[in-house]
C-alpha cells in the first residue's frame, strides 16, 4: 500500500458549500500529488480556495491524526444556553459512568430531541405532566414506535437520575405496552444457501462466525486476532453488552477457513479489518449480510442479528440445556434466553392439528 508523509501537509477544518471538511494544504510536487491522490482518491480539489480537501469524517481524522470530535459536539450550536449547560452535565456523566460509545451517543441523541424542540424552557424544571405532554407528542406527532418511545425514555430518565436525582418521577410516566414480538430466525436450509453463495473468504468468515458461535456484530467487529486461542478453540468475547467478557467455543468447521483468512489477510490488530487497516464498521458487516441475502434469494425479513438468534434456536432444538445457551449468549438473566423456547418449532410439529384427523 502507498505511504505519504502527513508531515508535509497543513491540515485544517472548516465549511466549504455548507459542509464540514478537512482542507489538506502543501508545496507543490508532482510526485508528492500523485502519492496523495492515490492515498487519497476522493480528494477533490477547490479552485475557489485553491486547496485539496477531504470529508470530515472520523475515519480521515484518524488517518490524518487529528483530533476526533467528542460524541454530541454537533448538536450544540442548536441549543440554548441554560440547556446546553445541563447537556454538556448529561454527557459527562454519561463518560465518568464508562457507558459505551454506542450508549453515549444514542441516550445524547435522544436528550437533544427533546431540548431543541423545548427551545429556552429549562430542561431541569420539567413536570411529569410535561413529560407526558412530550411522550404523548412523540406517540402521535412523530409516529415514533414502542421501540423508539422507550429509546428516548431511557435517555431522559437517565438525565433526572444521574443530573437531578429525580428518577422517581419517571414511576408516574405513561410508558407504552411492550411488545410481545419474536427473534426472527433463519432455517438450516437458508443459512447453507447463504454460506454457498457467498464466495469472498472475508465475507464467509464473518456470517460464519456470526452464525456459528452466536455473536452479536458490535461483538463480531470489536474481536482481535489476540482474542482467538487455537489451541483451546476458544475465543475470548472483551467488553460486551453490559460490558461483560465470555468465552465463546470456536467451531472446529471453521479452521481450515480461518487459517486461509489469517494466511492471506494478515489481520494486524482487528480480525476483520476495513480498507486502511481500521476497524471493520457495523454498516459494512450489515451489507455483507444483506448482499448475500440477496444472492441466495432469501426474501425474509431478517437483519445479521438473525444469525445469532438462529444460533440460540438451532442449540435448543438440538437439546442443548437453556443455562448453556444462556452463557454462550452472555444473557445476566434466564428469562432472556428463554424467549427463543417460543420460537423453536421442535415440538410444536408434533402437534397434531385436528384437521388432519378428520
Amino acid at each position: 500500500m502507498t505511504t505519504i508523509d502527513l508531515s508535509c501537509f497543513t491540515f485544517s477544518v472548516s465549511k466549504h458549500r455548507n459542509q464540514e471538511v478537512i482542507w489538506c494544504k502543501f508545496s507543490y510536487d508532482p510526485r508528492l500529488l500523485a502519492s496523495f491522490k492515490k492515498v487519497f482518491p476522493s480528494a477533490k480539489w477547490s479552485r475557489t480556495c485553491n486547496a485539496w480537501y477531504l470529508p470530515n469524517s472520523n475515519l480521515y481524522r484518524k488517518r490524518l491524526n487529528l483530533p476526533l470530535p467528542e460524541i454530541g459536539d454537533a448538536i450544540l450550536p442548536k441549543l440554548y444556553a441554560h440547556n446546553k449547560e445541563e447537556y454538556l452535565k448529561f454527557r459527562n456523566a454519561l463518560f465518568q459512568k464508562q457507558f459505551s460509545p454506542q450508549t453515549i451517543k444514542t441516550y445524547l441523541g435522544e436528550f437533544a430531541n427533546l431540548l431543541v424542540l423545548l427551545k429556552s424552557y429549562p430542561v431541569n424544571e420539567l413536570t411529569v405532566e410535561r413529560l407526558n405532554s412530550y411522550f404523548l407528542y412523540c406517540t402521535k406527532k412523530l409516529n415514533h414506535s414502542e421501540a423508539q418511545i422507550y429509546s428516548r425514555m431511557n435517555a431522559i430518565k437517565s438525565y433526572f437520575k444521574l443530573i437531578l436525582n429525580r428518577e422517581s418521577d419517571f414511576d408516574l410516566v405513561i410508558k407504552p405496552k411492550p411488545s410481545k414480538s419474536l427473534p426472527k430466525v433463519l432455517s438450516k436450509e437458508d443459512i447453507m444457501r447463504l454460506f454457498k453463495t457467498t464466495s469472498n473468504p472475508k465475507h464467509l468468515l464473518l456470517l460464519k462466525m456470526a452464525y456459528g458461535m452466536g455473536l452479536r456484530v458490535s461483538e463480531l467487529i470489536a474481536l482481535k486476532v489476540e482474542n482467538i486461542d487455537l489451541n483451546r478453540q476458544q475465543v475470548h468475547i472483551q467488553s460486551a453488552k453490559g460490558k461483560k467478557d465470555r468465552y465463546v467455543n470456536l467451531p472446529s468447521s471453521l479452521l481450515p477457513l480461518l487459517d486461509d483468512y489469517l494466511r492471506a489477510y494478515q489481520p494486524a490488530r482487528y480480525l476483520f479489518q476495513g480498507q486502511f487497516s481500521e476497524q471493520y464498521t457495523i454498516r459494512s458487516a450489515q451489507a455483507v449480510f444483506k448482499m448475500a441475502m440477496n444472492k441466495a434469494g432469501i426474501t425474509k425479513s431478517v437483519g445479521i442479528h438473525g444469525l445469532r438468534h438462529s444460533y440460540a434456536t438451532h442449540l435448543l432444538e438440538a437439546g442443548t440445556d437453556m443455562v448453556f445457551i444462556q452463557k454462550l449468549l452472555g444473557h445476566s438473566h434466564i428469562k432472556t434466553t428463554e424467549i427463543y423456547a417460543k420460537v423453536s418449532n421442535k415440538l410444536l410439529s408434533k402437534v397434531q392439528s385436528p384437521l388432519d384427523t378428520l
